[in-house]
């Protein structure tokens, strides 16, 4: 029997032992997309318990916690620390083949020295132990102790982005912190605030917004403020990518409809937002960026929890009826015009993995490595099973190693430990195919191969 989550985790081969411990293991962090707060890393923020580390904003651990039973108070109400830790505590235990088991115990591990289980009866110990190791850590030595050598952020057009230029001219830290366009707002025509939204986008730019053509204008003018600022990628979550096409004038009139406070139609929705995504995509085509298209969630499934807490806080679900006529119809409008960027595409939904796999072949490029990208196991997929079969589909329908590679999808600092856990799995994957004969045991190929999708693919793709 093996020890509990010992140095060689998840690992069953010598060749995967060798791989991850000799290469994947000491090679940096690039975590391009996470929810990371710009201004606690500016600030170097200092945590006084585990639970503000740990438990603030997790809504991964907030979801367990209900499954277990846990009144509200104790997951985001006004029990106290304490009482909130012992609470994850006695959910954990239970959480035998979540990830969150091995997350949480490689945070222990890697930060806090605790190579026990946590559970119940241990919570104390593991609660005086963290916590006086807290006094000695901050935001900046957590990232640092990481590896991490850059991040991207994910960040509003009406951002000031203060706390990212304040980052970039402190010469202390040399740890990239880059912002990442996540305009979702400026585009969700259908919700009740766009109107106050679209005035605030207005007041930032300095370009008042009545019409589609002044829209585009002021989006183009926060755009490049975040070009200037370090952003090279993008970042949207829809339901599903739209393809609804329409005249400008159709367009036109739909906005300024929305604007003056009436409520469009389910086609008049899509269609303004067609417009939109092929407006953005051709800009971020013209200025180097990458596109991230997250897709496939239903939001705030249970409405009275979101009436009294509000939207992400653990009620987001799988969407099931993905199109991936109207995403290939969207990605062939931006290429038919030559101005189709780089692009990444995640779904929630596991079944569409095969689909993505054979679509991103369809728009690659030459000169380009894996132009268009099948992204990482996301959300509800970022477990074992669901990194092993994201990551078979593409071995089996595309370029393994031309992929990207992993990325935390966090708001805790403690969350770098999801790139071990990666990575250990990927080594598994790649050295049990070496074992079984379906690949060489080519130690220069091999050491490449984890290096690439470890870090380096992600880099030399983004161009930072």
């Amino acid at each position: 029997m093996k020890k509990f989550m010992d140095k060689d985790f998840l690992l069953t081969t010598e060749i995967s032992k060798k791989l991850y411990h000799d290469y994947a293991e000491v090679t940096p962090i690039i975590d391009y997309h996470c929810h990371i707060n710009p201004k606690e890393i500016a600030e170097d923020k200092k945590f006084e318990n585990i639970t503000q580390v740990w438990l603030g904003g997790d809504h991964y651990k907030w979801r367990q916690m209900r499954s277990n039973g846990v009144e509200e108070k104790y997951i985001t109400g006004d029990a106290t620390d304490r009482e909130k830790f012992q609470k994850w505590a006695e959910t954990l235990e239970k959480a035998i083949g979540n990830p969150l088991y091995h997350w949480s115990h490689l945070e222990l591990q890697r930060y806090f020295g605790y190579e026990g289980a946590l559970n119940g009866e241990t919570a104390e110990e593991v609660w005086n132990l963290c916590n006086e190791k807290l006094k000695t850590m901050s935001a900046r030595s957590i990232m640092k102790d990481s590896n991490v050598t850059l991040i991207c952020t994910t960040d509003d057009p009406i951002d000031d982005l203060r706390y990212h230029i304040a980052i970039k001219e402190d010469e202390t830290f040399d740890i990239q912190v880059l912002p990442t366009w996540r305009p979702d707002r400026a585009l969700a025509i259908e919700k009740d605030d766009f109107a106050d939204y679209i005035k605030e986008l207005s007041k930032v730019s300095g370009i008042e917004v009545k019409d589609f053509a002044t829209w585009k204008e002021a989006i183009t003018n926060r755009m490049e403020f975040f070009h200037e600022v370090g952003c090279r990628i993008s970042d949207h979550g829809l339901l599903y990518i739209p393809y609804e096409e329409a005249t400008e004038e159709e367009v036109n009139a739909i906005l300024v409809k929305a604007l003056n406070g009436e409520k469009v139609s389910e086609r008049e929705e899509l269609q303004f937002k067609t417009a939109c995504m092929l407006y953005v995509g051709a800009k971020y085509s013209e200025l180097g960026w990458a596109m991230q298209l997250h897709f496939g969630v239903t939001r705030n499934n249970n409405t009275r929890m979101f009436n009294r807490l509000g939207a992400d806080t653990g009620f987001d679900g799988i969407y099931n009826r993905v199109s991936i006529d109207q995403l290939s119809s969207y990605l062939d409008a931006l290429n038919k015009e030559e101005k189709l960027p780089k692009t990444i595409l995640y779904s929630l939904n596991p079944v569409d993995n095969a689909a993505i796999g054979v679509l991103i072949g369809c728009f690659q490029e030459a000169g380009v490595c894996g132009k268009i990208q099948q992204g990482s196991a996301w959300w509800f997929n970022d477990h074992k099973t669901g990194m092993i079969e994201q990551m078979t589909s593409l071995g089996n329908l595309g370029l393994l190693g031309n992929f990207i590679g992993m990325l935390t999808d966090s708001r805790s600092f403690l969350s770098y430990t999801r790139h071990e856990y990666f990575r250990r799995i990927m080594c598994e994957l790649i050295g049990t195919w070496v074992e079984n004969g379906e690949y060489p045991n080519d130690e220069k190929v091999l050491e490449k191969l984890v290096k690439n999708i470890s870090y380096n693919n992600a880099m030399n793709y983004f161009g930072f």
